[in-house]
């Protein structure tokens, strides 16, 4: 059963917030891709997902935002004791849900700083499905975030995650390396303060230094506060950010789930065993 948050005082959550994925199905370009995916994260705990490609994974996560490109047939997907599907991407985030993209795209012209700060103001402007202010025409005010009060903010979360005060004067991921892009991807993590985080592919491209630098930024915000589902093919990133929960996902099922454990026996295993050796071939 899913927990739900004050709906009198919306951003006051009297009960740890829980992301609930039930019996989700969903496709892209008439091809079904999700077929009846459950899944509970809660605040505070980290999940893994794991599996072969194109099992899922990444349009699980892109369905969970609100990506037009997928359509949902099936299911539903509830945050916070709402169902999040009719929403789109901006209000969810607001709600308290976070992306961390596999590919992040630059924004030449608009620094770090600057999108952190418009980005932090749409988050702290919140939003209550419970409100149902759409039907009442009452439009929320997004308030301005006063500079000093944005320095500070960006002074400690900068502090925590160890970066160098001349990234934020730089255009958003342009002409950064696969490293600085995640880094970026998870001071805006830091900034914004979610909910339920989830992290697509997070290691995908960097090398050693670079993903042990990104995984402490992740284990410096972890915390009963934050929920975080990490999607990766691989166990190393969980050499540095150890799971409570490890699932694996295969044909657009979870077709398995296990402690953090778990991901030490897919390393030595691989996933054939699992699926069989004539599926992990066509994968």
């Amino acid at each position: 059963m899913e927990t739900t948050s004050a709906a009198a005082t919306p951003g006051v959550e009297t009960k740890p917030a829980q992301l609930v994925i039930r019996d989700l199905h969903a496709s892209v370009e008439g091809k079904e891709i999700l077929r009846g995916v459950d899944l509970t994260v809660t605040q505070g705990e980290t999940h893994a997902l794991m599996g072969p490609n194109g099992s899922g994974k990444s349009t699980l996560a892109n369905v969970i935002m609100g990506h037009p490109k997928y359509v949902v047939t099936k299911g539903e997907v509830l945050f916070k004791g709402h169902n999040i599907l009719e929403l789109s991407a901006d209000k969810r985030a607001r709600m308290g849900i976070f992306l961390a993209f596999q590919y992040p795209s630059a924004v030449p012209g608009v620094t770090v700083a600057n999108f952190l700060r418009r980005a932090v103001e749409a988050k702290r402007e919140g939003y209550d499905p419970a409100a149902n202010n759409e039907a009442t025409g009452q439009v929320s005010k997004r308030k301005g975030m006063p500079p000093s009060e944005f320095r500070k903010l960006i002074n400690e979360k900068m502090k925590i995650l160890k970066v160098d005060q001349s990234f934020i004067n730089r255009y958003l991921n342009e002409g950064f390396s696969g490293g600085e892009k995640k880094r970026a991807e998870i001071l805006q993590m830091a900034m914004l303060e979610p909910s339920m985080a989830i992290l697509d592919e997070t290691d995908s491209g960097l090398d050693i230094d670079a993903l042990r630098v990104v995984s402490e930024g992740v284990n410096a915000l972890r915390g009963p506060r934050m929920g975080v589902l990490i999607i990766t093919h691989y166990q190393r990133i969980l050499n540095y950010i150890t799971p409570d929960v490890v699932h694996v996902m295969h044909k657009g099922r979870i077709i398995k789930t296990g402690g953090s454990d778990f991901a030490l026996e897919l390393e030595k295993k691989g996933y054939e065993w699992l699926i069989g050796p004539e599926a992990a071939e066509e994968e």
